[in-house]
């Protein structure tokens, strides 16, 4: 039986890129909700949270996520991979601490670790970057660290903000926002906060679900359908 799996971030393009990446392994895990600013709603053998633009993994999100009733198993799907943020967040009861530098197959695998009972951590990722999923601005070229840092500034936090929640330095922020602008061809914050609104880097509020008539046809198709 394939595990039963929902995908969680606040923008509907990061649960949708991440349900593409494992569209292949439906006979191993089938997506049966994405979730977009809302909380889980079906009952799930794994919560697969994506921490793009949504800060430190040790937050009051994964919080939430650990004390829905619906949710068997919370892991963490992210790129911030400081040790000791790792072991805080796998302190609070996260099943699995993995990174975005996995293959589809190695985080498939990782996840049916999980749902056997074990705790997973992934090795430090180091220089490797993003293999799978989508985030707003690849078409244009962004890398995903400068899409979240575009995002957190699309939403108005400031360089320390955007710091502390990404849990990189200050003077790492900024070298970020300047890569930004060149791709994006703007020269102020304001302009990039417009531009970040027009492609999509303003979370969306949605979940999507499969619903019974049609668990078949999601499990093999992999593209569940939009509902109110």
């Amino acid at each position: 039986m394939p595990i039963h799996v929902a995908l969680v971030n606040d923008d509907e393009i990061i649960v949708r890129g991440l349900d593409a990446m494992l569209r292949n392994y439906s006979d191993r895990v089938q997506i049966v909700e994405l979730s977009a600013s809302k909380p889980v709603a079906s009952s799930v053998d794994i919560a697969l949270y994506d921490t793009f633009g949504m800060g430190q993994t040790n937050g009051p999100s994964v919080a939430r996520l650990l004390a829905n009733p619906r949710v068997s198993k919370v892991v963490v799907y992210t790129s911030n991979f400081q040790p000791w943020l790792a072991r805080e967040t796998m302190a609070l009861g996260v099943h699995g601490y993995l990174s975005k530098s996995l293959s589809a197959a190695q985080l498939v695998e990782a996840l049916q670790m999980v749902h056997a009972g074990q705790k997973v951590l992934s090795p430090s990722p180091g220089r490797r970057g993003q293999v799978g999923g989508d985030w707003p601005g690849r078409e244009e070229g962004l890398t995903a660290r400068e899409a979240e840092v575009l995002s957190l500034i699309t939403m108005g936090l400031s360089n320390l903000e955007i710091a502390e929640r990404t849990s990189l330095s200050v003077n790492s922020i900024k070298s970020y926002i300047r890569s930004c602008y060149r791709k994006i061809d703007v020269d102020s914050r304001s302009k990039a906060v417009l531009w970040g609104v027009a492609h999509g880097l303003r979370p969306d509020r949605v979940r999507i679900q499969g619903s019974p008539a049609q668990d078949a046809a999601d499990a093999a198709a992999r593209r569940p359908h939009l509902t109110a």
